[in-house]
């Protein structure tokens, strides 16, 4: 006998069931407040540009300025930005989540921003003087260098509070791009491409909640249409 087993013991386990996280996208008002609260602040494009384009806290902290293509018009995300665990708060440059480079269309008030945010680090990086740190990221502290994922939370959850969503989270920001993204009309293919999932089928299990309401809408829209051509 060499011990083989007959059975599989794990068959006998029962596992446990996976729950979705029910998802908490800020909604048109809280957008706009959040909006107006964070004029001013020194993580203003920051939160605007993650916003309005989906991209992952890691995937912004990471962007270059190199990965911009202001005559194009889109965003190279062939990379992000992680905080190593016990690694005494060193950060490093990582692949995309699903290991995937993606470009990016974002809105032309969007890339607007970005220039504009361009200007005001050149401005930055003059004040600085010799103690610049030339990493050539995109979102910078006073001095060039990275930003920390802690100063980015508290400045985030300091705005959400003010608007009356002290639960929200950074990675909702995503979320509100998605589900503002399919509602005006875009395809689950281009979302699912500009959020950098790995299928369609999966955008489509995030955000089945949007598309039903907007299966509903488009219902009773028919419903007025029919009764309107009916006379009814």
């Amino acid at each position: 006998m060499i011990g083989y087993l007959h059975f599989n013991p794990a068959d006998a386990c029962t596992l446990p069931r996976i729950e979705q996280k029910e998802l908490a996208p800020l909604d048109d008002l809280q957008i706009t407040a959040f909006l107006k609260e964070i004029q001013g602040n020194s993580m203003e494009a920051l939160f605007t540009v993650t916003l309005f384009t989906g991209l992952r806290e890691g995937e912004v902290m990471g962007l270059m300025w190199d990965c911009v293509d202001f005559e194009a018009g889109t965003i190279t995300v062939n990379k992000q930005l992680q905080r190593l665990r016990g690694g005494g708060g060193e950060y490093r440059f990582v692949s995309p989540k699903n290991g995937k480079s993606r470009v990016i269309t974002p809105a032309a008030s969007v890339m607007a921003l970005l220039k504009r945010h361009r200007a005001a680090q050149a401005a930055q990086r003059l004040r600085a003087g010799k103690l610049w740190e030339d990493s050539g990221l995109v979102f910078t502290d006073e001095l060039g260098h990275h930003l920390a994922q802690a100063a980015i939370y508290r400045s985030f959850k300091k705005a959400a509070a003010a608007i009356g969503r002290p639960d929200a989270r950074f990675h909702d920001l995503r979320h509100s791009y998605a589900v503002a993204a399919i509602r005006s009309g875009d395809d689950i293919k281009t979302v699912q491409e500009t959020l950098g999932h790995a299928t369609a089928a999966f955008t489509l299990d995030i955000y089945a909640h949007v598309t039903a309401q907007m299966r509903e809408a488009s219902a009773a829209r028919m419903d007025a249409y029919i009764k309107s051509v009916c006379g009814t």
